[in-house]
């Protein structure tokens, strides 16, 4: 590792041991980093200061040199006023904004490492994060600081933004002279990302500077190839790196700017498609499925490019969304100890019902439980290695990851002979019932097919007969008739008998975490059958 301009050492210090590493390849000759980076400082220079970077539903827009302005103040304050050195973990929250993007960059410019959480987070997640990263600065939107104060973490010094009193970041008196970035090494410490923690204690996942320039110049480059005019929105938070990357570091790494929303429910998206002639788009599958039924009230023939992530994307998805509106949804998988997306396709390369095959840069093979390659047409377990990895903050879990040099990222998938890669289940959700493997994600397809379904989760139930049933978890159209017998005979159809639901609960609504991903642990023991 190159000599680290970090004061406070403690990220660098609780790295996993070399030897614990996965093994990092840097291919591509955009990814030969020089030793001294700022990733900060790189994301601001070059750009043209009029050209705009950020957007609001309601305020003007930001342009890029008064995003500099503004991050070179920031940094100032952290500094000068609230006594940040390098090194030092600093809590970023709020909602999605423009002050909550340039907290960011001023941290990182500063030599801080920034841990940005979600809003929705509670007192007792937020005291566990600060614990494990022993987080002593934050900033918080005014709105967001209630949850934040509540959780009475020793030490911690808060600053607001956004509010009315003189001591607000927006109103203390700072320097208005450029900020002169830190000169951070490459791989010094940038950021740590937390796991949401749902079926256990979070991990955190520490990222380099490097690494936060290398997400853009794999798969935002050479899949998504942004263009300087473009304008990207979309649902996931600043807090969720699928958000960091899709509405701060691909934008803005391609000189482009993002619309950045406080709510993207999918009618806000819509909306703000049509009213800010918005290019790209980044959101969850279920967001599509739940578009398809508004577009005809919105003009979105600005959309140039869907990107889809944080879980399996079904074909019949896919092909309405396409039979709709002419634009083919970027699939991608990525993983918060990837930092972003490794596995995708674009325009004509997509084929639907597959996740895609590598990101240039990236490399993925499907491998046993004990480490060896499977042949195509097999389910094993997705490694995959490039120039990015996990790397735990202090945590054993690092050797469940890691394996023989790869990231095991737990999920089970086939790679095709045409070398194309497709989505089986979670590793840890393959459904095993009477002898026969079902995966979930297949079931779900086969009822997201049925005109009155929205959305649909499968699981598998233990059973003492079975070892496993499985049950379907399903929300129907408003006013559709409940008819668990119907939906079976209609998945009976499209599938083999065994795979059928044994068990159908119909919800009002799934179980998610606040980043949207399926809490399917909860539909395990939630529901009432029907």
């Amino acid at each position: 590792m190159n000599v680290s301009a970090h004061v406070d050492t403690f990220a660098r210090d609780h790295l996993p041991p070399p030897e614990d590493w996965p093994e990092l390849r840097f291919e591509l000759p955009e990814l030969q980093y020089p030793d001294r980076l700022n990733c900060a400082a790189e994301l601001l220079t070059g750009q043209d200061p009029d050209r705009p970077v950020f957007h609001t539903p309601t305020g003007p827009s930001w342009t890029y040199g008064e995003l500099r302005a503004r991050v070179d103040r920031l940094a100032h304050i952290l500094t000068e006023d609230l006594g940040v050195v390098p090194g030092n973990r600093v809590l970023l929250r709020g909602p999605t904004t423009p002050w909550l993007a340039a907290c960011w960059l001023a941290v990182l410019k500063a030599g801080g490492v920034a841990v940005t959480v979600l809003a929705q987070q509670r007192p007792h997640e937020l005291a566990v994060i600060c614990d494990i990263a022993l987080i002593r600065h934050a900033l918080c939107d005014i709105r967001s600081v209630d949850d934040l104060a509540k959780a009475e973490i020793p030490g911690l010094r808060i600053a607001t933004y956004g509010g009315d009193a003189p001591d607000d970041l927006l109103h203390r008196p700072a320097p208005d002279t450029p900020y002169p970035a830190v000169d951070t090494a490459a791989d010094d410490v940038a950021l740590i990302a937390f796991t949401s923690g749902t079926t256990g204690h979070p991990k955190g996942c520490i990222h380099f500077h490097r690494d936060v320039l290398a997400i853009a110049d794999t798969f935002s480059k050479h899949v998504l190839q942004p263009q300087a005019d473009d304008v990207f929105t979309g649902s996931p938070p600043l807090g969720f790196t699928f958000g960091l990357g899709g509405l701060v570091v691909f934008p803005m790494r391609a000189g482009a700017s993002a619309l950045l929303l406080e709510q993207a429910h999918p009618k806000q998206l819509l909306a703000a498609v049509a009213e800010h002639r918005v290019s790209v788009v980044l959101t969850a599958p279920t967001a599509y499925r739940a578009m398809l039924d508004e577009l005809d009230a919105y003009d979105i023939s600005s959309l140039r490019r869907c990107v889809s992530a944080g879980e399996n994307l079904p074909a019949a998805t896919w092909r309405a969304w396409q039979e709709r509106t002419g634009l083919r949804i970027i699939n991608g998988i990525g993983a918060t100890e990837l930092l972003h997306i490794f596995i995708s396709a674009a325009d004509e390369h997509i084929r639907p019902g597959t996740t895609g095959v590598p990101v240039p840069g990236w490399h993925a093979r499907v491998q046993d439980a004990g480490g060896e390659p499977v042949a195509d047409g097999e389910p094993g377990l997705l490694a995959v290695r490039g120039p990015v990895g996990c790397r735990y903050l202090a945590d054993p879990r690092q050797h469940e990851y890691v394996r023989g040099g790869w990231n095991i990222t737990g999920d089970t998938y086939v790679r095709e002979p045409d070398g194309y890669f497709r989505y089986v289940a979670r590793a840890d959700d393959m459904i095993i019932s009477a002898g026969y493997n079902i995966a979930g994600p297949e079931v779900e397809d086969a009822l997201l097919r049925h005109p009155d379904v929205v959305e649909a989760a499968v699981v598998g139930r233990p059973d003492e007969a079975r070892g496993h049933v499985v049950v379907a978890h399903v929300v129907l159209k408003e006013g559709a008739v409940r008819d668990a017998e119907a939906l079976r005979g209609f998945v009976k159809s499209e599938l083999a008998p065994y795979k059928c639901p044994r068990e159908i609960v119909f919800l009002d609504a799934l179980p998610r975490t606040a980043t949207g991903k399926l809490q399917r642990f909860k539909l395990r023991t939630d529901g009432d059958q029907q």
